[in-house]
């Protein structure tokens, strides 16, 4: 899911089934896109979930934030 949409709270968590998943960020450079994603991941935590890692892939641009659901 991207950070934008977690942000603009258009997404709904109930229904997914898996224990892992990805926020990212794809707006922005750098220290931005960071931000943006570690903002995005706060929102499912108070639903259960816990950031376990921040990875950024160069060759893509993008920031990863990786949740698990507690």
């Amino acid at each position: 899911m991207t950070a934008e949409a977690v942000l603009a709270n258009r997404v709904d968590l109930r229904g997914y089934p898996h224990r892992l998943l990805s926020v990212v960020s794809h707006r922005g450079i750098g220290g931005d896109q960071v931000t943006q994603a570690l903002a995005a991941a706060e929102v499912p935590e108070s639903f259960g979930w816990e950031l376990v890692t921040v990875s950024e892939f160069a060759s893509s641009r993008l920031v990863h934030a990786v949740l698990r659901r507690r």
